[in-house]
């Protein structure tokens, strides 16, 4: 049995072939038929699996909080990538921008100056390049504060990051169980038991 018909694909499907050297940020745009929400890590497409409903009711929760209480110079959007680089390109769950930097409907990607807080929800597939390669490349990138989002008995876990200026790296700065309540990089508040309710 063909790779094509186990995925349903006819037999003249191709799959992506990188070029020599890798794709680029740019690519990402161009390559037809890619499936959502593929990544570019050092280079190399990433195709993330389907979510499970703790992942997005996650995303959902941080989502409408922090869109609710960010100050008017700040947005939020889900599932955006950011440009690092000419070979990364990844796509956190969650990102804080400066509003001013978005560039209207067509846009697809925000610059990592342009960005306050990138939040990564933890899955089972993405669990090394959430808690090791992904913080590196957003620290050396200048992205000033990262949070990695776990679960743990149905209920996310946060734990909260701040870069360190001098080093280029980040230091955890809390580990929030039930309630997230951080003063930086604004007023923030969020019940993390409510991962479940509609309201």
């Amino acid at each position: 049995m063909s790779a094509g018909r186990d995925y349903g694909l006819d037999d003249d499907y191709e799959w992506p072939r990188p070029p020599e050297g890798g794709w680029t940020a740019d690519d990402l745009d161009e390559l037809p038929n890619l499936p959502p929400h593929t990544e570019l890590i050092d280079g190399s497409l990433v195709f993330v699996g389907p979510q499970t409903n703790s992942h997005s009711r996650a995303i959902r929760l941080l989502d409408n909080a922090l869109l609710a209480q960010a100050p008017e110079e700040l947005d939020v959007i889900r599932e955006m990538t950011i440009k690092l680089n000419k070979r990364n390109r990844p796509e956190p769950d969650v990102l804080v921008f400066r509003a001013d930097a978005d560039a209207g409907p067509k846009q697809t990607w925000y610059r990592p100056e342009d960005v306050v807080i990138a939040v990564e929800v933890v899955s089972e597939e993405s669990e090394d390049r959430d808690r090791e390669v992904k913080p590196q490349k957003y620290a050396r990138a200048g992205i000033p504060h990262y949070w990695r989002v776990e679960e743990n008995d149905g209920l996310p876990v946060v734990y909260v990051y701040e870069i360190d200026p001098a080093t280029a790296a980040y230091g955890l700065t809390g580990i929030f169980h039930n309630r997230l309540k951080l003063t930086v990089p604004f007023t923030i508040d969020i019940d993390l038991t409510a991962v479940n309710r509609r309201r």
